[in-house]
């Protein structure tokens, strides 16, 4: 695992935009997983500016992100589709039929799961794979647990998710409590996966995915098999390490 240091969010979100504009360019058809929250926003607002100075074009560019609540509509304003245009794809080149975002409505959630993995598939799976890390260790939503699921699936957020995830809504019992999310298999057969994490709440997180057991209690500690990972991350975040 190669780990990258800054000192502050603006380097974080400078850094990152580097390594998926580096990505970009150096492909034919890039395929992209892209994370959502509060740590990659920086990275993409860098993004939509190098595209606004021609150091970087999406038109040949495809995207998976990782999760969506389940029962938010994408109009819904905590919505991740909603995220989604408002912080990248209605700033940027990218063709719509090209953005894929979990979501189901009308169809059996078994069946869009299943179609959203072979999307992946179809696409020659995922060059790089943009992840931020929960504080207990969650990936995407997988959260931690007896197991894991390999594939996109539906899954039941923690109470320390919910809490989490909570300050993005009117109240805690607004949050979703449960979300379709990539499964750890489509994560881990991306070619190259970038960590980025921010914050001294992050810290013990980031010292038990990099230095503690592999676990499916920590489902983050998976990411030490694989072959191609960059952890970037401020000093806070690993000041533990």
């Amino acid at each position: 695992m190669d780990i990258i240091l800054v000192d502050n969010y603006r380097e974080l979100s400078e850094n990152a935009a580097a390594i998926v504009a580096d990505e970009v360019n150096r492909r034919q058809t890039p395929v992209l997983g892209l994370a959502t929250g509060s740590t990659p926003e920086g990275m993409y607002a860098q993004l939509i500016k190098k595209f606004q100075k021609k150091k970087v074009d999406f038109s040949n560019s495809i995207t998976f992100n990782l999760d969506e609540y389940a029962g938010l509509s994408p109009e819904h304003p905590q919505s991740y589709h909603y995220y989604m245009y408002r912080n990248f794809f209605d700033h940027i080149n990218i063709k719509p039929r090209n953005i894929n975002i979990p979501y189901c409505e009308d169809q059996d959630i078994d069946d869009a799961c299943r179609e959203y993995d072979r999307k992946i598939i179809e696409a020659g799976g995922i060059d790089l794979q943009i992840l931020g890390i929960g504080i207990n260790g969650h990936i995407g939503f997988n959260e931690p647990g007896e197991y894991l699921y390999t594939g996109t699936h539906l899954v039941d957020l923690t109470e320390e998710t919910i809490d989490a995830n909570s300050r993005f809504f009117n109240s805690r019992e607004d949050v979703p409590q449960q979300a379709i999310t990539m499964g750890v298999g489509s994560i881990m057969h991306a070619e190259k996966i970038l960590v980025m994490a921010c914050g001294k709440n992050k810290a013990r997180a980031i010292q038990l995915m990099c230095c503690g057991k592999v676990t499916t209690k920590l489902p983050a500690s998976l990411l030490q098999l694989h072959r191609s990972v960059t952890l970037l991350a401020d000093r806070e975040a690993a000041s533990l390490l």
